[in-house]
């Protein structure tokens, strides 16, 4: 993995970088594990506005990922490591020996050519999904179930990786990336490796159309808007109506504000919560 830079024959190009896209094999998608991807804009169910600034972007296709790894006991091939405009990671196509293909998230360090499977008794190596009872302690791993057989919901993101720290015969303990460390039903699958296309965060969009083409609208402050739209708006000149505390448009505290309602989510099996020491 690699960053490209560009020559300085514009503006725009002097601090654009992008990925170098070396690790790609194939640059056309398996057109079974595709499908047509409606665009929301922001939008919830009822065709209103949920999510300001987002609209437009290039056209897409969707990439099945089988985040699962419900096939068992079967050995796949990687055949092709590809390009997914949906999310910051790579994929990898499996060709499974039964006939089947499927796509995973990419791990660093898995080749085309390689061989993995997924189950109890599959080998602790990248790209093979295991039980978190029959991972070591110390193992990286990615794409981690939260609830068994939901799928992974956990660290898929590129350049992602958590850490088996401890565990017993109920719960394993996770150190995740944000410095949180949460317990999980060891029943619950994982896959050996860190995620890969590392250098994703080190890229620089570098003009405001790289932005535009990732369908993200531009920000208008609420200071500049009239009253109507906004709190923060109205007033004679450049006027912030007397250093009001910042909230959004609905008038929801912006900062400080905690909106979390604890009884959806599980704390209990936070041990470590993250940025704390």
């Amino acid at each position: 993995m690699a960053v490209k830079k560009f020559k300085p024959t514009t503006p725009s190009l002097r601090y654009r970088t992008v990925p170098s896209f070396d690790e790609i094999t194939d640059s056309k998608p398996c057109k079974k594990l595709t499908k047509g991807k409606r665009r929301i804009s922001g939008r919830g169910s009822d065709g209103r506005i949920t999510m300001r600034r987002r609209g437009g972007g290039h056209k897409k296709s969707y990439r099945e990922i089988d985040f699962k790894r419900d096939k068992y006991g079967i050995e796949a091939k990687v055949i092709s490591v590809q390009y997914d405009p949906n999310r910051s990671a790579r994929i990898a196509l499996l060709n499974y020996t039964d006939g089947e293909k499927r796509y995973i998230l990419w791990p660093t360090g898995l080749n085309v050519g390689d061989h993995v499977v997924s189950g109890e008794n599959a080998r602790v190596r990248i790209g093979c999904a295991l039980p978190l009872s029959k991972i070591p302690t110390g193992t990286i791993i990615h794409n981690i179930e939260l609830h068994p057989g939901r799928g992974g919901q956990l660290v898929r993101a590129a350049g992602g990786g958590a850490q088996i720290t401890a565990k017993d015969e109920k719960y394993c303990v996770i150190r995740l990336r944000s410095g949180e460390e949460r317990r999980i039903l060891v029943r619950c699958y994982a896959t050996v490796g860190a995620v890969g296309n590392v250098e994703h965060f080190n890229t620089t969009d570098g003009k405001a159309g790289v932005t535009r083409w990732k369908g993200r609208r531009p920000k208008v402050r609420g200071v500049v808007m009239n009253p109507v739209d906004h709190p923060h708006g109205g007033g004679e000149g450049k006027s912030g109506q007397g250093n009001p505390h910042p909230v959004s448009p609905t008038g929801v505290p912006a900062k400080g504000y905690k909106t979390r309602k604890k009884h959806k989510y599980s704390d209990r099996l936070i041990v470590k919560k993250r940025g704390k020491k």
